[in-house]
């Protein structure tokens, strides 16, 4: 059976860097050493692994993955700290525009 894994690294700048993989360990040591000059954790380091979720399924690991990269920061702090009832209040729709819409009559 193969493992994936979602993880979330905190860069040296407060940014979030959000990935998959099958060996996190190899991984964020890769991120560490900056492997690839380009990438974009590379000019963030230190690194600092913050986070770990696994899946045994790769797409599911890919949806949870472009999941996390839509939340706003404090959502992923909240998610990296576990706190359930911040998640769940950020989670809430805050779209007025969506709410505020006249309804329409039927004919």
């Amino acid at each position: 059976m193969h493992v994936y894994f979602v993880y979330l690294i905190v860069c040296s700048d407060g940014t979030f860097y959000v990935g998959v993989t099958n060996n996190v360990v190899r991984r964020f040591q890769e991120h560490c050493e900056a492997i690839d000059p380009r990438s974009y954790t590379a000019k963030r380091r230190p690194l600092k692994l913050v986070y770990v979720e696994p899946f045994q399924w790769i797409l599911d690991a890919i949806a949870r993955e472009k999941q996390i990269k839509g939340w706003s920061a404090p959502k992923k702090q909240a998610l990296i700290m576990n706190d359930a009832a911040v998640l769940h209040e950020l989670a809430k729709c805050n779209n007025h525009t969506r709410h505020d819409l006249p309804e329409r009559d039927s004919e």
